[in-house]
């Protein structure tokens, strides 16, 4: 009777997936229960931060002083993997945990529950990508990327690198929840700077490019501008350091979530 049953492990792996899939649906329509509001809200934001950025620079006088090519897609590129990954960060951080109701479902665990929360997030984020670049190249001006492969390939890594810092940020949450979320906070503000999305890395003085290229963001960045424009050829970033340091990140999360649910506590909040 309570024999636990042995699924082949194909159909037991199809079943996770399913799982991750319902996972990443609901987190889409955590914003709002029509999951085309919520796209539209992510749009409408994506938009007022690109044109928000616009006017910083027209007021500035820095329109003409950047990479050759269309300026508005200059701001995208860096805009567009900024919000993926400050969006892969808070979706991991404030995904349902070992404590989390939702645990007590067989199928269910931390695992997929990050996964489903970081999958949901690359999906809107894409699908609102994609839809401001169609509106863009055609009511305003048509759009030329040079390799979007590539560029599209650093959108994933920028997302990549959020899922493998929240992960960290996640693992610390249990044990000290108002100074991780304070901490997380100011890691997501600070980068509005320290992404380098406002400005080109080969433009940048040694001591300044020290500053910087400890942010794998950064790195991200400026190696999309390289893909996307033909006339910038960046000589400062590489798209290995990300890669690594994501990689790093992601086993120490992990390490850390594994460690906290062996002390995993419905009390843990009672004192807080």
């Amino acid at each position: 009777m309570f024999t636990p049953v042995q699924r082949p492990p194909m159909r037991s792996f199809l079943g996770q997936m399913e799982l991750i899939y319902h996972i990443a649906v609901r987190s889409v329509r955590k914003t709002h229960g029509n999951a085309l509001i919520s796209l539209l809200l992510n749009m409408f934001q994506t938009a007022m931060m690109i044109v928000g950025f616009y006017f910083t620079y027209a007021v500035l006088g820095l329109t003409t002083q950047r990479v050759r090519g269309d300026f508005i897609l200059y701001i995208m590129s860096g805009i567009f993997l900024f919000i993926t990954h400050i969006r892969a960060i808070a979706a991991v951080t404030s995904a349902d945990g070992w404590t989390s109701p939702m645990m007590k479902h067989a199928p269910m665990n931390p695992i997929v529950s990050i996964a489903g929360a970081a999958l949901g997030s690359l999906y809107i984020q894409v699908l609102s990508m994609i839809a401001v670049l169609a509106i863009y190249a055609m009511a305003f001006h048509p759009i030329t990327i040079d390799q979007p492969v590539q560029a599209f390939g650093m959108l994933l890594l920028a997302w990549f690198a959020g899922v493998a810092i929240g992960m960290i940020f996640r693992a610390a949450k249990p044990w000290q929840p108002e100074l991780v979320t304070i901490l997380t906070t100011v890691f997501q503000r600070a980068n509005m700077i320290a992404s380098g999305k406002m400005f080109l890395a080969n433009s940048l003085t040694p001591k300044m490019l020290a500053m910087f290229s400890w942010n794998p963001l950064f790195h991200t960045i400026d190696q999309a501008r390289g893909f996307t424009f033909a006339n910038y050829n960046p000589h400062f970033s590489s798209w290995t350091y990300p890669l690594y340091v994501s990689c790093v990140c992601l086993m120490i999360g992990l390490i850390g979530e594994f460690y906290t649910g062996q002390h995993a506590s419905m009390s843990w909040d009672a004192g807080r």
